[in-house]
This record gives structure tokens, C-alpha cells and sequence, in this order.
């Protein structure tokens, strides 16, 4: 086994630049974070959610009932937006007294 001496101020150094490339190295490996795109969901979703036809979801793109995002053919929807559609129309039940 062979022992290496160095100078304190050496040391420190060779320290702090091992710390950079672990904090990059961290950075790099760590999964990345969701930025909210598995999130978005598409038109069969959106039908089996609210048990409408994609007709009737057509009808509420072109009306602006329901917001949407378009990439080439396909399209998107937030499911929060869908919530707020669903929460828009409750209609809770009254009593009789």
C-alpha cells in the first residue's frame, strides 16, 4: 500500500472540484422531474371519463366548453380542465322538506 501525502490548500481543492462532479453527477442520474406532461390526457380518455362520444367532445371543442392543446392530429386535455367541466355542471340534489 503506497501513501500519498499532499499539502492542505491541494487537498481542499481536489475536495471542492469532487463535490462539483458529485452535484453534476446527481443532477444528471436523478430521474427527471414531471413537468406536468404525463399528465395531459387524449380524446378516448377524456369519452371514458365524462361517457360521452367523440362526437359530443367534438361539439365541445368547437363550442369552447372544454380547452385543449393540439400537437399535428392529435389532441390533448388537462385533466384539471375536465374536472372543472364536471364540477361546472353539478347540480346537487335538493331536499324536499
Amino acid at each position: 500500500m503506497e501513501i500519498v501525502c499532499i499539502d492542505k490548500q491541494t487537498f481542499d481543492e481536489l475536495r471542492a472540484r469532487f463535490c462539483k462532479l458529485e452535484e453534476k453527477m446527481a443532477g444528471v442520474c436523478r430521474p427527471m422531474e414531471d413537468s406536468g406532461l404525463k399528465n395531459w390526457i387524449d380524446n378516448q380518455e377524456v369519452c371514458g371519463i365524462l361517457r360521452i362520444s367523440k362526437k359530443t367532445l367534438q361539439v365541445y371543442r368547437d363550442k369552447g366548453i372544454l380547452p385543449f392543446s393540439r400537437i399535428k392530429h392529435k389532441i390533448f386535455f388537462k385533466p384539471d380542465d375536465v374536472k372543472k367541466l364536471l364540477e361546472s355542471n353539478y347540480h346537487p340534489l335538493k331536499r324536499k322538506s
